[in-house]
C-alpha cells in the first residue's frame, strides 16, 4: 500500500484535506442499506426503502413507547440475540478484574490514575460577589445521573470507559449509567470491560447498544433509567439517535470516524511518523492519517516506512482503505503554511513533531487536542497521558473541545440583589420591556419603583 503524496497545496485543500460532512447521508454505503433491509425487511411503511433516520427514528419511537419490551426485541433483530436481562451486575465486573492478568489489570490502573489526576487538576469554579448590588454570581452543579456509551461492535474498548466515566466521578455526578453493546455469540460484554467499569465506579451497566440504548437512556424504560446526559463516541446508528434524542436529553456532541494530522519537518524520525499515521489508519476504513510537512524527502521516507510496517499489522485490510480513502502526505511550502492547513482542517488530534513544538503549538486555535514532539505520541493520548481521548471529530474542534470535567456540570445563575440596586434597574428593565411589547413585565418591574 502506498501513502499518496500531494505537491499541490490547492488541490491538497479540494481532495485530502476537504471536509466531509460526517452526517450527510446522502450517499449511504450498501452494507448499510443492506442491513436496514435485514431489520425492517425491504420497504417500510409508505412502499419505500428505509433510510438510516427513518430507521433510527422507528427503534426510539418504540422504545419510547414499549420499554423493555421494545428494547427485548430490537436487541433480538439488530443483534440476533435473546437476553433474559440487559444489566449486567457489579459481582461480575468485580470477577472480571480478579481474572485479568496481573501486567493488564496494572495497566488499566495505571491509565485511570493519570485520567483521574489529570481531571481532578480541573478548576469548576463556582462565585459570588457583592460589587454589583447585594449578591450575584454563578454555581457550578454536578448533574445527578448521566449515561456513557461504550462503543464495542468491532472490538472491546475498555479504555472509552474510563476516558468518560472518570471525568463523571471527579464532576461529582451522583449516578453513571455505562451502555455497551452484548458481545456475540452468547450476548456477553467483554471481560477487560466489565474489570473497566470496576476500576471506574460505574453504578450500573446495561449490554445495551446502537440506537436502542440511546433510546434507552434518553427515555428510560423499567430497567434502564432516564439520564440527564448521554456522552460517548459510537457508530453510524448510535450517532443519529444522539442527534435524534437531543433537547430531551443533554449531549457531549457528535462524533465521526477518527482523525489525526501529523505536522512535520526534516527533524522528525519517519519510522515514528509512519508508525503515529498506521496507528490512526487502523481504526476505521474511515479514520483519516495525513502528513503536513515541508519536506520531501521525509515524506518520502514516511511513505516507505508505511509500505514497510503495514505489512506487519493484523488490520492491514483496514490501514489499506483508510490511507486510500482519508491519507496522505501533503508537501507544504513552508512549516508555517503546514501549521495554517492543521488549523484550517481542525483535526481531532494535531501532532507536531517539529523542532519547536510549543513554538507552533500557539499558532493553532483549532484541535481536539495538541501532541508536543514526537515522543508525546497520539496513542499514549488514547490510553495513558490523562485528558480524555473522547474529543471532537469533523472539524467540530472549531467549537468544541474533548470531553472534560466540566461536561458533567451545569451552571446555575445566582441573582440576590439588594433592595436599593433592585429598585434603581426597575424603570431600564421596564424600558426593554415596553419596547419588546411585554407589557406585564414592564408592569411587574414599575410596581417595585419608588
Amino acid at each position: 500500500m502506498k501513502l499518496r503524496i500531494y505537491d499541490d497545496v490547492e488541490r491538497a485543500r479540494r481532495t485530502v484535506l476537504r471536509r466531509r460532512d460526517m452526517m450527510n447521508l446522502d450517499e449511504v454505503p450498501e452494507s448499510v442499506q443492506a442491513g436496514i433491509r435485514r431489520v425492517f425487511g425491504e420497504r417500510g411503511e409508505r412502499g419505500e426503502r428505509l433510510t438510516p433516520e427513518e430507521a433510527v427514528a422507528c427503534i426510539l419511537a418504540d422504545v419510547r413507547a414499549r420499554g423493555d419490551d421494545a428494547l427485548h426485541e430490537w436487541t433480538t433483530r439488530i443483534e440476533g440475540l435473546s437476553l433474559d436481562t440487559f444489566e449486567v451486575p457489579a459481582t461480575a465486573w468485580a470477577a472480571a478484574h480478579a481474572a485479568l492478568p496481573a501486567d493488564l489489570a496494572d495497566a488499566l490502573a495505571c491509565s485511570a490514575e493519570r485520567i483521574r489526576d489529570f481531571h481532578a487538576r480541573q478548576p469548576i469554579p463556582s462565585w459570588t460577589t457583592g460589587e454589583m448590588g447585594g449578591t450575584v454570581g454563578q454555581r457550578l452543579v454536578p448533574m445527578r445521573r448521566v449515561g456513557v456509551y461504550v462503543p464495542g461492535g468491532t472490538a472491546p474498548l475498555p479504555s472509552s470507559l474510563l476516558m468518560a466515566v472518570i471525568p463523571a466521578r471527579v464532576a461529582g455526578v451522583d449516578e453513571v449509567v455505562v451502555c455497551t453493546p452484548p458481545g456475540k455469540p452468547d450476548g456477553a460484554v467483554a471481560r477487560i470491560t466489565l474489570a473497566a467499569a470496576h476500576i471506574a465506579g460505574v453504578d450500573r451497566l446495561f449490554r445495551l447498544g446502537g440506537a436502542q440504548a440511546i433510546a434507552a437512556l434518553a427515555y428510560g424504560t423499567e430497567t434502564v433509567p432516564r439520564v440527564d446526559k448521554i456522552v460517548g463516541a459510537g457508530g453510524l446508528f448510535t450517532t443519529i439517535a444522539k442527534r435524534q434524542v437531543f433537547g430531551t436529553v443533554g449531549l457531549d456532541g457528535l462524533y465521526g470516524p477518527t482523525e489525526t494530522l501529523v505536522v512535520a519537518d526534516d527533524t522528525a524520525n519517519p519510522a515514528w511518523v509512519a508508525a503515529d499515521l498506521l496507528a490512526q489508519a487502523e481504526h476505521d476504513v474511515l479514520a483519516t492519517a495525513i502528513l503536513l510537512t515541508p519536506s520531501r524527502a521525509l515524506a518520502r521516507a514516511v511513505q516507505a516506512e508505511v509500505e514497510t510496517q503495514a505489512q506487519r499489522l493484523s488490520r492491514a485490510d483496514v490501514v489499506e482503505q483508510s490511507l486510500a480513502g482519508q491519507g496522505g502526505a501533503v508537501i507544504t511550502p513552508d512549516l508555517e503554511t503546514a501549521v495554517r492547513l492543521a488549523d484550517e482542517f481542525a483535526p481531532e488530534h494535531l501532532c507536531l513533531s517539529v523542532r519547536e513544538p510549543a513554538r507552533w503549538a500557539d499558532e493553532i486555535r483549532n484541535a481536539g487536542g495538541i501532541f508536543l514532539g514526537e515522543h508525546s505520541c497520539e496513542v499514549l493520548g488514547d490510553y495513558v497521558a490523562g485528558p480524555s481521548h473522547i474529543m471532537p471529530t469533523g472539524g467540530t474542534a472549531r467549537f468544541k473541545g474533548p470531553v472534560n470535567v466540566l461536561d458533567f456540570v451545569k451552571v446555575i445563575s445566582i441573582v440576590g440583589l439588594d433592595t436599593a440596586t433592585a429598585t434603581g434597574l426597575c424603570p431600564s428593565a421596564a424600558r426593554i420591556a415596553e419596547a419588546e411589547s411585554l407589557t406585564a413585565h414592564a408592569a411587574a418591574a414599575a410596581t417595585r419603583e419608588v
